[in-house]
């Protein structure tokens, strides 16, 4: 099976692979300069120098042979100090060439595969049902014959359509499953069980997919494990056809739903009653609108707790004695129906104070409001003007009939003379609170000596009373069905599989389930395929990415890249000719005329500037070396994958985009 977008991928990797190589052929070339530099040592060679420097080491020559006693035992412990360094660094590089060739052989492996077998699950274990639609063959299931009840003539029948068909996307060739195909129609379908499933001494495991293709509005994809009964007819399942268990998605508005039902009969008066498991503990949201193909599981077991599974993750664990809703077990008392609250019986807590008086200059008459008494009324306020005024300008309209319309008037306009100064029309005083005003008056509140507490009806014993400490021993049931609604199209059910033993059915998963899992994560978006998307919406992310990316590399060549200073002498680099004869022949007179212990100062220091150079020079060229090999370890991977990250990102996304448009056009 060739994964969709192979291409990307294998471009990716190859890429990839020539980083590799290219980092494993810069560290060849390291491995060979150290090597040339520390062979051409021992050799007159150049040693990689210009000619000037050439020239000023040819004319140290004959010194170092004049110092070559005195410093002969400090030169051999440098040497064993640089050829020990030498050989540290080598091993660096032996090993970086190692796994820089291992690192590029995986990703050659990984580039040559591509393809994924797909074989027709096969259980591992005994179980009651197993289906994968492999074949294109719906013999083995019933459509339903007959109308569902208290329901409409016209959308009472059972006439939703199904078939068997491969995915729309991330399909695996070989692989298919049953699909609902007609929205807004009521859909049934059931098979038989290999066997009946008796609740005795074994666990209960139930596990399908579900794939919402268009996603979903209102519907469900639950299924149902019909109950043995000896009128049990495939093409008469509907509605209200006996169930022991109901289990799987349901999703109507923005209400996720994760079901599972089971019925219990009373052992009293067999009377059959619903029990509902709590709600998930995760949110379910994801699971209907990702349109990726989702593994359902339900696991019973005879100690009574269950667990409910999604993607091989549980979602919801709990026990049928008390994580249900109403509870399998009634209470062993209930209140007296016949009970009733006595007249005088008292349930308030406070009550006014029957002792407290109104005092003597309580008004309860005065108002909240009042006048401002301080108010004045502002100079050049018009009293005579009016606010509004006719408007002059208006015209009766030509078919004015005063008649049927009434005499005309012409519509109100602001008055202009209003309009300078700070008011018009009669002045009033402004309202503003009144000090006085307190309400009417209200005793406070006391403690009810009579107060008796809330009533509550007596308590006798449930009638109705029983323990029921094995749940788990539910109806048998002998047959799988799915009777449903849906207002959207292309739900698409797989590999039903109800066993006894969780690793069959993991198995089983890890066949089918499995496979889908991995040819739709090869084929979705990645991180940067997600980003690309956000900044085409958001265009300012472009600043933020570049930021994010452009800062770590610029610190990266900041510190693993650092310049390497020239680590040569004073008296090496300023002298720039090598000496005449005449020269030498003058300071040899010269020497022989100084004094011993002249020479030996000078000797002694020439020893120390000797081992200074050397010493400097080694630590410098070990740092660049470090520095250099991290760099180009890091720097050249982390910068083309990036880029190459992106160029490919925009390719799929123009693929996208074509699909889409292509999508359009069939529409329209």
């Amino acid at each position: 099976m060739k994964l969709e977008k192979c291409w990307t991928w294998r471009l990716l990797l190859l890429l990839s692979a020539l980083a590799v190589a290219a980092v494993a052929a810069h560290e060849e070339q390291s491995e060979a300069d150290v090597s040339d530099v520390v062979i051409d040592d021992d050799d007159d060679g150049d040693m990689g120098l210009d000619e000037e420097e050439l020239k000023v080491l040819m004319a140290e020559d004959e010194k170092e042979q004049v110092k070559e006693t005195h410093s002969k035992g400090t030169a051999s412990e440098k040497e064993t100090d640089a050829n020990v360094s030498f050989q540290v660094r080598t091993r660096k590089i032996y090993s970086i060439r190692r796994f820089t060739r291992a690192l590029q052989s995986l990703l050659l492996c990984l580039l040559l595969y591509d393809q994924v077998t797909y074989k027709t699950p096969v259980p591992t274990g005994d179980v009651y049902f197993a289906e994968t639609f492999d074949d294109g063959s719906l013999d083995r299931w019933q459509l339903s014959k007959t109308v569902k009840e208290d329901a409409d003539g016209d959308i009472a029948k059972y006439d939703g359509k199904w078939a068997v068909e491969q995915l729309k996307e991330n399909k695996v060739p070989g692989d298919q499953g049953l699909v609902l195909k007609s929205r807004a129609k009521h859909h049934a379908i059931s098979a038989m069980l290999d066997k009946p499933f008796v609740f005795k001494d074994e666990p209960l495991v139930i596990q399908y997919e579900v794939n919402f293709q268009d996603g979903i509005d209102c519907g469900g994809a639950y299924i149902k494990l019909l109950s043995d009964t000896g009128g049990l007819s495939l093409e008469q399942f509907h509605d209200r056809t006996p169930y022991t268990i109901m289990f799987g998605p349901d999703k109507c508005g923005e209400d996720y739903k994760l079901h599972f039902i089971f019925r219990h009969k009373n052992p009293l008066n067999e009377d059959v009653e619903e029990k509902h498991a709590k709600r998930a503990d995760v949110d379910l949201k994801k699971f209907y609108t990702d349109k990726k193909t989702h593994l359902y599981t339900l696991v019973l077991n005879p100690d009574n707790s269950y667990e409910m599974f999604i993607d091989q993750s549980s979602v919801s664990r709990g026990s049928l004695l008390e994580d249900v809703v109403p509870p399998v077990n009634p209470p062993k008392e209930i209140d007296d129906p016949k009970d009733s609250k006595p007249d005088d019986w008292d349930e308030r807590a406070k009550i006014p104070d029957p002792e407290a008086v109104k005092p003597d200059d309580w008004d309860e008459d005065a108002p909240a409001k009042i006048e401002d008494p301080d108010a004045v009324k502002p100079e050049g306020w018009l009293d005579d003007e009016p606010e509004f005024v006719p408007d002059p300008n208006a015209e009766k309209p030509e078919d004015w009939d005063e008649e049927m319309d009434g005499e005309w008037e012409a519509p109100q306009i602001p008055n202009p003379a209003c309009e300078t100064a700070p008011g018009c029309g009669e002045w009033k005083r402004p309202m503003i609170n009144n000090p006085q005003y307190k309400g009417k008056w209200k005793a406070p509140l006391v403690d009810n000596p009579n107060y008796q507490g809330v009533w509550k009806p007596r308590k006798i014993l449930n009638p109705d009373y029983f323990e029921d400490l094995q749940p788990f021993r539910m109806t048998p049931f002998r047959a799988l069905g799915l009777e449903l609604w849906s207002m959207t199209s292309d739900i698409y059910f797989d590999n039903f599989i109800i066993t006894s033993h969780k690793e069959v059915a993991d198995r089983w998963a890890s066949d089918s389930w499995g496979l889908k899992k991995l040819v739709a994560s090869a084929n979705e978006p990645g991180i940067f395929a997600q980003l690309m998307m956000a900044a085409e919406e958001r265009p300012w992310l472009w600043v933020v990415y570049i930021l994010t990316v452009g800062l770590p590399v610029g610190l990266l060549v900041l510190f693993c890249w650092p310049k390497v200073p020239r680590t040569y002498d004073d008296y090496v680099y300023k002298k720039v000719d090598l000496p005449q004869a005449d020269v030498e022949e003058e300071e040899e007179e010269e020497e022989e005329e100084e004094e011993e212990e002249v020479a030996v100062d000078e000797e002694d220091k020439a020893a120390e500037a000797t081992e200074a150079a050397p010493a400097a020079g080694g630590t410098h060229s070990a740092i660049g070396t470090f520095t250099a090999a991290s760099f180009w370890i890091m720097f050249p991977p982390l910068t083309v994958l990036f880029f190459f990250f992106f160029f490919f990102l925009l390719l799929n996304q123009q693929k996208k985009l074509r699909r889409r448009m292509q999508k359009q056009e069939e529409t329209m």
